[in-house]
């Protein structure tokens, strides 16, 4: 399957929703926020995640039933118009700053040619959605690329082009560690059960708390997610985690989705850059002031906007 023929079947549901049709499957788009904990103890929502969810008729299908069938020749124009559908998604609710995470597999790519050239297509994609590139944060997912020239080059063509760059599943071990590196990330998102055990205990959470102070000194912003409940949201606050995401918080929602009426933005656009930890290094000190990093021993008020939790 050619690119171009899937990029033909973008289609624009009734309810403004960007979608595609891949043979019997009609692909969605759905979107789970990821929370900003600023200083005054707000959540606001700063990023969405993009996820598919795969129909046949009206019966739902995991990602792992609709990939199990799609040819390996078509597994990459499949993840250029996922890509696609959630950047369009998210530019169609109209907030001012949120960002989209989208997965990309550099492997799925032989040549740095190949890979700009997809790097232009959500570029088109953004432009489309009315959103800026910096926007827009390519998640790279696989943690042992065939070729880590290749994913260093993406990364690097990818900041030059405005776009950001997340490392997913960081566990601290040997390969984790070059990988940041390597790629040089703007955000860098905590494999699940790894940090969960660590937080088990005081020791665990002792080292957390250096490896997310020592990532944001040099100007990564660690996120955690798949947090399921209070107290490990708590947790986060402790280690000094700012970006949080996880079903204690809010579940993924089909765009277009209620995100709007049920978290109205908090923030301006111009007070947005306070967060960009790549700009300059002078960025940094308003970064510590307003990305609500809490002082120990402090037990933050959670609420979102005007209303609690």
């Amino acid at each position: 399957m050619a690119p171009k023929s899937i990029f033909s079947n973008l289609l624009r549901e009734a309810d403004g929703s960007w979608s595609t049709a891949y043979a019997p499957f009609t692909l969605k788009s759905a979107l789970q926020p990821i929370f900003r904990r600023l200083s005054d103890g707000r959540f606001d929502i700063d990023s969405f995640e993009g996820l598919v969810r795969p129909y046949q008729g009206s019966q739902l299908l995991s990602p792992a039933q609709l990939f199990a069938q799609v040819p390996p020749e078509d597994i990459e124009a499949m993840d250029s118009i996922l890509r696609t559908i959630h950047i369009l998604n998210t530019g169609a609710l109209e907030r001012s700053r949120a960002r989209i995470f989208v997965n990309f597999h550099p492997g799925l790519f032989r040549t740095p040619g190949k890979m700009r050239q997809e790097v232009e297509r959500m570029r088109l994609s953004a432009h489309e959605a009315g959103m800026s590139p910096d926007r827009i944060v390519c998640e790279i997912a696989e943690k042992n690329a065939s070729d880590t020239g290749l994913v260093a080059d993406f990364a690097d063509h990818m900041r030059a082009m405005g776009f950001r760059v997340a490392i997913a599943d960081y566990g601290a071990g040997d390969s984790d560690i070059e990988r940041v590196k390597l790629i040089k990330p703007d955000y860098v998102k905590f494999e699940t059960a790894w940090a969960r055990q660590f937080m088990r205990n005081s020791a665990g959470a002792a080292l957390l708390r250096v490896i997310v102070k020592q990532f944001v000194g040099e100007g990564i912003e660690p996120v955690f997610e798949a947090l399921e409940d209070e107290q490990e949201i708590e947790l986060c606050l402790d280690l000094g985690v700012a970006l949080m995401q996880g079903y204690a918080l809010a579940k993924p929602e089909l765009a277009p989705t209620t995100f709007n009426e049920r978290f109205p933005e908090l923030l301006g656009a111009s007070r947005a850059a306070m967060f960009d930890t790549r700009r300059d290094a002078l960025a940094q000190a308003p970064l510590r002031a307003a990305s609500g990093l809490e002082p120990r021993g402090i037990k933050p008020v959670r609420t979102f906007g005007k209303r609690g939790t």
